[in-house]
């Protein structure tokens, strides 16, 4: 039987499509407002990726921030908040004392952060049922993405590749992986590991590739894994087959690796007799006692 987990990685590339297709005209950041994106889990890892990806567009300050750490009393035009729930405490209560104009992304229309934020975007269509977060999070990304101007294309069609690509027996079964990324992919590299651990519990870090060097690259070796989302810098792979470790890089987009990844992570679950969509210790929303 597949699960709720398979089932909404393999929609990916249709929800990207119509996230392309339907990005709001209004609602966005605009270009030249200062901008602090926020999320938790997940969605603080989108808001990285997307904070990036706004900079490099040159459409203005963006800062991306753990919602529990964004600082007090720095000035924002906008705050934009990424939610899949609608209801995790620490992102309500900050869309309810900023001083900014905000937004929220999120994907159920009947929740809390509906009143809290000054527009809401609801991704309803990408909602998911099992509590590790795979399509919304990156149905959000490509809607954002295609709000700085970028073409999808490409990006689509490696995700249909993704999702059906054969996994290697190596990947399945590697002791310890270290996901690594460059610019914007440093996000969805720090996304990668985090679904690694939430489905299989598995042993996993992630870093921006140039780090690596400065000390992670310590623990690689036989049977473990470096993962690269995006280009790799020159000679990083020489040295990590130097270690007798594996470098993975395959050239799709980063989105697109980042579905691999997921599925990765699920076929490590049945492997260890785990449920991708029942994760240990986790809900679909931290919500907070008074």
């Amino acid at each position: 039987m597949t699960t709720h987990t398979e089932a909404e990685i393999g929609s990916q590339p249709e929800c990207w499509r119509r996230a392309v297709d339907d990005v709001p005209a209004d609602a966005l950041p605009r270009p030249g407002e200062r901008v602090a994106v926020v999320g938790c889990g997940t969605s603080w890892f989108i808001a990285m990726a997307y904070a990036t990806l706004r900079e490099q567009a040159g459409q203005g300050e963006t800062d991306a921030f753990a919602a529990s750490e964004a600082p007090a009393g720095r000035a924002y035009d906008r705050v934009l908040a990424l939610t899949r729930s609608g209801t995790t405490t620490e992102v309500l209560e900050l869309l309810r004392r900023t001083g900014a104009r905000t937004t929220a992304i999120t994907a159920d229309p009947d929740t809390p952060v509906m009143t809290a934020a000054d527009d809401v975007i609801v991704l309803d269509y990408a909602d998911e049922q099992s509590v590790v977060q795979t399509r919304f999070a990156t149905t959000q990304l490509a809607m954002l993405r295609a709000s700085l101007g970028e073409d999808l294309t490409q990006a689509i069609d490696d995700a249909e590749q993704a999702v059906s690509a054969s996994l290697p027996d190596e990947l399945i079964g590697a002791e310890q992986f270290s996901f690594l990324g460059t610019g914007w992919s440093v996000g969805l590299a720090q996304e990668a590991a985090l679904k690694m651990r939430e489905a299989s519990r598995s042993w996993t870090e992630a870093y921006p590739a140039m780090e690596y060097r400065h000390g992670p690259i310590s623990i690689a070796g036989p049977g473990r894994v470096t993962w690269m989302l995006g280009t790799a810098p020159e000679g990083l792979r020489e040295q990590v087959v130097e270690t007798g470790g594996t470098f993975f890089q395959t050239g799709l987009d980063p989105m697109a690796e980042l579905i691999r990844a997921q599925r990765v992570a699920v076929a490590r679950a049945f492997a260890r007799g785990l449920d991708p969509d029942e994760p240990l210790h986790l809900t679909r929303s931290v919500i907070l006692s008074s």
